[in-house]
């Protein structure tokens, strides 16, 4: 069964393959930060010394952000057995960006894995960990055109707030 897991270098090959997935299927926003991070690392994923730096400062990005303006954030990978599905990333707190357009919350579902409700449990098992960090409510943003992504977000709880720039912005409660 599916879960939610810190990252690690057992999912390397894993990771590699979703990897290549994601390149070949395309027409990623070019602004996300998964094709922010394949523009940057590329092949260079490949050498397991490299993975291990990427691995490392995901983990140290919980305590603090990986990259200059950005917010502490704790990324957890979802996984069977040892393959990478997807991940989700949860921001700790909120800029003035992230409050319009980014939100708390942003995933990834590899193509091969996805339309089989793992975005959708990945979010739900989310949802605990982001009230353990104090988050009362947390805001989740996707593009106008994303139906597959405004689904799973409405069926994690999301309450639609309104449009802005292109992003639907949804809010859920966390239970605290």
């Amino acid at each position: 069964m599916p879960q939610l897991t810190l990252p690690d270098m057992r999912f390397h090959a894993s990771f590699l393959a979703a990897v290549k997935e994601f390149t070949d299927v395309g027409g990623m926003d070019p602004k996300s930060l998964l094709a922010q991070e394949i523009e940057e690392y590329g092949d260079s994923w490949r050498d397991p010394a490299v993975f291990a730096a990427y691995v490392a400062g995901l983990l140290a990005a919980r305590e603090r952000p990986r990259r200059e303006g950005w917010v502490p954030a704790t990324t957890l990978w979802y996984v069977e057995g040892d393959t990478f599905l997807g991940r989700i990333s949860i921001r700790h707190r909120l800029t003035p960006f992230l409050l319009e357009r980014g939100g708390h919350i942003g995933y990834d579902i590899r193509p091969g894995a996805r339309r089989r409700g793992h975005a959708t449990a990945m979010l739900r098992e989310a949802l605990p960990l982001c009230r353990g960090l104090g988050i009362v409510r947390v805001l989740i943003t996707c593009d106008t055109t994303n139906v597959a992504s405004r689904k799973v977000i409405e069926a994690g709880g999301g309450e639609f707030e309104d449009e802005r720039g292109g992003k639907l912005r949804y809010w859920i409660r966390t239970g605290l």
